[in-house]
């Protein structure tokens, strides 16, 4: 009926034979659909320090359809969560020089004046991207965009000893990852590979460059 890949170093992954397989209708009611409001949110580290595989994967895909859109330009990306997952591959793998482009984050919540490249929700149960007007729109995973667009992970509460009551402080602090953000190599190069335009000169110089090193961290 199925095939499962399971190995420690990779994702788990079932496909169902379609011969052997069909569709059934079940009773029972239809799963509501949520509003682009209740989006749900991942952070991007773990309790141990570990970024989460998930964003790893995410921001991958997402990265491999900011390349297309960008045309080889650099592009300039917001502080924060955003600059955090995408600057250092940005760095890396478009030409160097004051950017031509900027990405921005927009969506749900957001304010909607975009002129350039949108980074945009995609929903986690129908996959619609979120529509927007933007020049050049790059749809990213719901969970990873909702963290990046509105969550702090600062508690403040009031500073103790003795120190003046409109001083706060972290409590707990904000959990911090061991090392650089890196996207999944494997998962980028598996969105290129989708995209009709990696057949572009410049953008296959990044996907074999990317290739010949996907695991030892490619973006760096």
């Amino acid at each position: 009926m199925a095939t499962r890949v399971d190995d420690c170093g990779f994702w788990q992954v079932v496909w169902l034979e379609p011969d052997s397989v069909r569709p059934v209708a079940v009773d029972g009611p239809v799963q509501r659909v949520m509003d682009w409001e209740e989006l749900p949110s991942t952070p991007p580290v773990d309790q141990r320090g570990f970024w989460s595989p998930p964003w790893e994967a995410a921001v991958a895909v997402a990265l491999a359809h900011l390349l297309l859109v960008s045309g080889g330009k650099r592009v300039s990306v917001p502080e924060g969560p955003v600059a955090a997952a995408f600057r250092r591959a940005i760095d890396s793998l478009l030409p160097p020089g004051p950017p031509e482009r900027q990405l921005v984050l927009a969506g749900p919540g957001l304010p909607a004046d975009i002129t350039d490249i949108a980074l945009v929700p995609r929903h986690p149960q129908t996959g619609e991207v979120w529509p927007c007007d933007a020049g050049a729109v790059v749809p990213l995973a719901a969970d990873v965009w909702t963290y990046m667009a509105f969550n702090d992970d600062r508690r403040l509460v009031p500073a103790a000893y003795g120190m003046p009551a409109d001083v706060r402080r972290d409590d707990p602090p904000p959990l911090l990852p061991h090392s650089l953000f890196r996207p999944d190599g494997r998962v980028f190069l598996s969105a290129l590979e989708r995209l009709a335009a990696v057949r572009q000169p410049w953008l296959r110089r990044i996907y074999d460059r990317v290739k010949a090193h996907p695991v030892m961290d490619p973006f760096s």
